[in-house]
């Protein structure tokens, strides 16, 4: 059975949580707080440990098929005793009896301990303010989704990450113009002039997020960006009390092409930005070569909020760090079209406006 990791206030014995604000262990109940370095030592001995490996080769055994087993795994809570229950990725979570938060310990060892951590800095008050300013000032928004909108679902999250670093060379070769108009007394003049232009250099990349969770859409994730990487410190379970937390489910190699999709995109835009003074410029040739490639494995501090309206659910993200929010929100159709048709009109009494003027010259 996969041991679960609870963090026990040495002062009255109650669940110990990280604390966004004061960046250290808290306690709830007495307002204790300790120092992370206090957990260093529990971390230490996780790197040295691995799964163990107690296989049994049996033979006529019966598996459970997936429709059974679903992928659910069942841990009992070491303070009361009630069963949790999640997916096969589940890593931090919090007892659905007594509340207190869990860590589970297997999901971090050996090749499954991440190297990094970005700890959370904004907490769930932040999230709910920050939604709140999403949803002010939105003159298509429905009425109806301020007025009766609840929040279903609020958890902080740490979202798994591949970071990538990689040097690259690149070639570029562009057809680019100039043009040049002048007029006299007799004629227009226009001017165009063309060139090949050539553009090589070297960059280096790091740290190129690319999300490690197949629950997770990757549009969002990549929207709440940048996370401050300089922020970022050595990965101790300690952090993950009082959060949720999921391990990787897209493993590195499966997300090396979309982060060659990611620094090959920087690239071509960085090179780009180097033409000046040209009409336009239309790419011809290119060449990218990537060298000296490394990933390492980080966990991201995220919001989701979670809300319904009309029996659709809406999902939104704020980024744990920074407070970068997104999320997509209705449309009142009525407004919309009202909004068009005033549009419409100004548009047809300008149009008009302006043809009444000619009548008159």
């Amino acid at each position: 059975m996969a041991e679960l990791q609870e963090y026990k206030c040495p002062a009255c014995g109650g669940a110990l949580e990280f604390d966004s604000k004061s960046q250290r262990m808290k306690c709830p109940y007495c307002d204790t707080e300790y120092e992370m370095s206090v957990f260093e030592e529990l971390d230490e001995d996780l790197k040295k440990e691995s799964s163990n490996d107690m296989e049994w080769s049996i033979e006529e055994a019966v598996e459970w098929n997936d429709s059974e087993s679903g992928g659910l795994r069942s841990y009992v809570c070491n303070s009361c005793g009630g069963e949790i229950i999640g997916d096969e990725n589940m890593a931090a979570t919090s007892c659905p009896f007594c509340g207190n938060p869990v860590v589970i310990m297997q999901k971090f060892e050996g090749k499954l301990r991440p190297d990094y951590v970005i700890p959370f800095k904004l907490d769930k008050k932040k999230a709910k303010e920050a939604l709140e300013r999403h949803l002010k000032g939105k003159k298509l928004l429905p009425k109806l989704f301020k007025d009766e909108n609840h929040i279903d679902e609020i958890k902080g999250i740490y979202i798994p990450f591949w970071l990538f670093d990689s040097d690259v060379d690149a070639h570029f070769r562009y057809r680019a113009t100039r043009v040049r108009s002048w007029s006299d007394s007799s004629y227009d003049y226009v001017e165009t002039s063309y060139y090949s232009v050539v553009r090589e250099g070297s960059l280096s990349f790091e740290n190129v997020p690319v999300d490690g969770s197949a629950k997770m859409p990757d549009d969002i994730m990549e929207s709440i960006e940048p996370f401050d990487f300089s922020e970022a410190v050595d990965f101790q379970t300690a952090y993950m009390a009082g959060y949720l937390a999921d391990r990787f489910d897209v493993d590195a190699d499966s997300s090396i092409a979309r982060a060659n999709e990611r620094i090959s995109t920087s690239t071509e835009h960085s090179f780009a930005s180097t033409l000046e003074g040209y009409n336009s410029i239309t790419t011809e040739g290119k060449g990218i070569k990537l060298s000296n490639g490394t990933a390492k494995y980080a966990l991201y501090p995220v919001w989701l909020l979670n809300t319904t309206y009309n029996g659709k659910k809406y999902t939104f993200a704020m980024n744990g760090q920074t407070g970068k929010f997104v999320g997509d929100l209705p449309v009142d159709r009525g407004a919309y079209w009202k909004y068009f048709g005033i549009y419409a009109a100004a548009i047809s009494a300008l149009i008009y406006g302006a043809a009444w003027l000619i009548h008159l010259i």
